[in-house]
């Protein structure tokens, strides 16, 4: 699997900070940060996903250094597999795209698991991509174009093959 992102908000999580308020601007990490990754990291976890029809496997960001890491510095990104951010609580979401050698589509899922958001995140792009919505808790990241090609829209369902997302991700809040 091969595909770039990095939650733009991640810097609350390695700081341990607890939730902003709504006001707050989202973190975002600069060309300076020593927390940057370097290099691609390993395969992660994988878990099935139907999105609507579609089954896929979805690794899973699920710790503050797989979220930040992502997907930085793959390529060849296979057309049903992605990765699944799970992010810490809801929140306005912002993904970019620094050493990501490919561009991606993005889902910006709410903790329902319904699709709020489909965006393009541009390789190598590091401007941040932020949700409209301050209630996103997963981030769907896929091969450039998947979610148009397969005709998945806002309003689709996601789930696991545990369950909701909720039911699945539950233990982890």
């Amino acid at each position: 699997m091969k595909f770039c992102g990095i939650l733009a908000l991640v810097g609350l999580v390695l700081a341990g900070c607890g939730k902003p308020d709504a006001a707050s601007p989202p973190v975002l990490f600069s060309d300076a940060s020593p927390a940057l990754p370097t290099k691609a990291q390993p395969k992660l976890r994988t878990l099935k996903l139907w999105i609507g029809p579609e089954e896929i496997t979805a690794e899973l960001a699920l710790t503050a250094i797989q979220v930040q890491t992502g997907m930085m510095f793959r390529t060849n990104i296979p057309e049903n597999a992605g990765m699944l951010f799970v992010l810490p609580y809801p929140q306005r979401a912002g993904f970019w795209m620094k050493n990501c050698p490919e561009s991606l589509s993005a889902a910006y899922i709410g903790r329902d698991g319904v699709i709020q958001e489909i965006h393009h995140l541009e390789k190598n792009d590091t401007n941040s991509v932020v949700a409209s919505s301050d209630n996103i808790s997963f981030v769907l990241e896929m091969k450039e174009g998947w979610f148009e090609r397969h005709h998945i829209k806002t309003g689709v369902v996601v789930r696991t093959e545990l369950g909701s997302l909720a039911e699945t991700f539950s233990r982890r809040r």
